[in-house]
């Protein structure tokens, strides 16, 4: 709404929006999508994979914008970044990408790391990419990797008790939606279980995670409503090129580390973005 906002658009006055949340039931979808269909919307700006999938299944017509998507070329949304070809474009993030870079994160936070689980919803269009990039940077880094999956609740709860008994000294988090969503549950499982973990996203440390590398997503959606505001003016989707993230930022939560008795390497702070208190 800043990004909309910043460019002049006030909703009730020039512009109207239609709000549909799937609260992580991504079975909901497709409904949810064929609704914004019947409404003949302009534009439908698809907040995370499971949506932007969801929304190009659901119409070859109406202007999609992406702004929260891991590897959009990787699960076929568009052809390419430069050349989207389609009804697809906005800006992507890097949850696929950097995973390997986390994991790296991980191993210079954890002392004598060896063994890491992988937490992952099963339902995730991004899963397949993002643990291949885990498991070939967990090669090359001397780690094992067991990888758990969440896709509810209940697999929540017993995904850190697993990875405990798996003998894990680390966990990475995929940066999916429905775990997003999870953020203080995670957070706080990880707390109670002693057990490190990483995530994409900075918003799980703000939540009470010890670290996250990723893509800053408040900048992700502001520069998502420039695309809204050209297909809007006339242009076409196929027409502007997939932006990737201008920023990125290292987050760490030092109450977090402390509480789980872990000294912050002095490499990390001086490399940290931000730094919670």
């Amino acid at each position: 709404m800043r990004g909309l906002r910043e460019l002049g658009y006030v909703e009730g006055k020039n512009i109207a929006i239609e709000w549909r949340f799937a609260d992580g039931k991504y079975e909901r979808l497709p409904g949810l999508i064929a609704e914004l269909v019947r409404l003949k919307v302009e534009v439908i700006l698809a907040a995370a994979a499971p949506a932007a999938i969801a929304a190009k299944q659901g119409t070859s017509t109406i202007p999609i914008v992406i702004g929260g998507v891991g590897d959009p070329v990787g699960i076929g949304l568009v052809a390419s970044l430069s050349r989207p070809g389609g009804n697809v474009t906005g800006v992507f993030n890097l949850v696929v990408d950097l995973s390997g870079k986390n994991l790296e994160l991980l191993a210079a936070m954890v002392p004598r790391l060896s063994r890491v689980a992988a937490l992952v919803n099963p339902a995730g269009p991004i899963t397949p990419l993002f643990l291949k990039q885990v498991q070939a940077a967990a090669k090359q880094a001397g780690l094992s990797v067991s990888v758990f999956e969440a896709g509810n609740q209940s697999q929540v709860e017993s995904a850190f008790g697993a990875a405990l008994r798996a003998r894990a000294g680390a966990m990475i988090v995929a940066g999916d939606p429905y775990l997003f969503d999870q953020a203080p549950r995670l957070a706080e499982l990880a707390a109670r279980n002693r057990l490190p973990a990483i995530y994409a996203l900075g918003q799980h440390v703000e939540a009470g995670g010890l670290m996250s590398y990723g893509t800053d997503q408040a900048e992700n959606y502001r520069r998502a409503a420039a695309f809204v505001d050209r297909i809007l003016k006339g242009a076409r989707p196929s027409d502007l090129p997939v932006e990737q993230p201008m920023k990125l930022e290292l987050v760490i939560n030092r109450r977090a580390a402390r509480a789980l008795g872990l000294a912050i390497p002095q490499e990390l702070l001086l490399r940290a973005d931000r730094v919670i208190e």
